[in-house]
């Protein structure tokens, strides 16, 4: 995909994002697919259904991603956000699942779910948008008047410290087999993808739930799309073949004078869909009128996902106006909230950034935050029911 000038490759970059997400949101609201609710079926009812759709998603997700790489279709190493980089931040994979899984569900979804159900009518969920983006914004931008962030003051002096710098990409292929890293990562993928795999379809009753195995092939598939598109956009700058990110980072040798230039290249680097950042993109994107030199992947998949739930909820006639059943209802979903943009940044990202796109690299602070994730959800589960027993 070579285009003659920036501002087209940019627009594509942008629509093609929207388009794959406007099918996602709409197959996630049809199918139900949600990765809290999973664990929540699987805690309380023993149900893996969904657990088992959500790990399909990352099946396709890691043996498309095998296969692509493997032919050189897709650059999954020098991403945005930097999974496979070789600094493993282990302590805060770990400790913004645990807190992103305790936030979902007090919240009653991920940030994916939330965006679903904005679509669906939920006003609560506009809410958690606001106050995840509000977090993930300042976890990562300067307070006015202030070169101090939310996470260089409350994680970075005892968080980073723990980070463990690697010899090699922190990906299982590069890590366990350093001396061959591209045969290494198609064993890996292969090993690990067909595992996830044939777990998914050892259920019968999984294999029967249409709805299930559509959510998770849709999901995984959206994945790879993202993958595919971000990597292979390129400009022809006076016969050079650039990416994006490149041609930003090269931006004054190349440009036209009259060229609206982004005011950052990182977001335009190969990536996949994850929704926690880019809650916080689009709020600063809003707060700043709608400044296009804002605009990135992350805003667009957001506006996606939602339009494509809207999409389904007005075809399928469910859409519903939801607000607070109580007073205890709003500061749930308020705590989940704060919990999930703090855990979504601190862990760079969430059950679907982390736990499909990042797990779809093999990287191994990816496979810890989405274990985390898992636990944190599931223990808060526990509690709820212990408290709600002794009520």
């Amino acid at each position: 995909m070579i285009y003659e000038d920036f501002a087209s490759a940019q627009s594509f970059f942008l629509w093609s994002t929207f388009a794959v997400a406007l099918v996602m949101g709409a197959v996630v609201n049809k199918t139900n697919f949600c990765t809290m609710g999973a664990v929540s079926d699987w805690v309380n009812m023993g149900d893996t259904g969904r657990l088992r759709a959500w790990v399909l998603a990352i099946a396709v997700g890691v043996l498309g991603v095998m296969a692509l790489e493997a032919a050189g279709m897709v650059n999954v190493t020098s991403t945005f956000p930097p999974y496979r980089q070789a600094n493993l931040v282990w302590l805060e994979n770990v400790l913004g699942g645990v807190l992103f899984g305790i936030g979902m569900t007090l919240a009653s979804g991920c940030g994916n779910k939330t965006l679903i159900r904005i679509g669906g009518g939920n006003l609560k969920s506009v809410m958690v948008l606001g106050v995840i983006g509000l977090i993930a914004y300042f976890m990562i931008n300067p307070f006015p008047g202030s070169d101090q962030t939310l996470y260089s003051t409350l994680f970075y002096s005892w968080t980073n410290p723990a980070a463990v710098a690697l010899s090699t990409n922190q990906d299982l292929g590069a890590m366990l087999f350093s001396d061959n890293v591209a045969t290494g990562r198609m064993v890996m993928g292969g090993i690990v993808g067909v595992l996830l795999l044939a777990w998914a379809f050892k259920s019968a009753d999984f294999r029967g739930n249409f709805d299930n195995i559509l959510g998770g092939l849709v999901v995984g598939l959206a994945v790879l799309a993202a993958w595919y598109v971000t990597s292979n956009i390129a400009v022809n700058a006076d016969g050079e073949m650039m990416s994006l990110q490149t041609y930003v980072q090269e931006w004054d040798m190349y440009a036209p004078a009259d060229a609206v230039k982004p005011a950052a290249a990182g977001p335009l680097a190969s990536q996949s869909f994850t929704f926690i950042n880019p809650m916080g993109q689009t709020l600063g994107y809003a707060t700043s009128g709608f400044d296009r030199t804002l605009l990135t992947f992350g805003i667009m998949a957001l506006a996606g996902v939602i339009a494509g739930s809207l999409l389904w909820s007005l075809i399928s006639r469910s859409f519903r106006i939801e607000w607070f059943a109580s007073a205890g209802d709003f500061v749930n979903h308020l705590i989940g909230a704060i919990l999930m943009g703090f855990g979504g940044v601190l862990a760079m990202g969430c059950t679907i950034g982390q736990g499909i796109t990042g797990f779809s690299t093999l990287a191994l602070g990816s496979i810890l935050t989405f274990i985390a994730i898992v636990v944190g959800s599931a223990a808060t589960m526990k509690v709820q029911y212990f408290l709600m027993m002794r009520g």
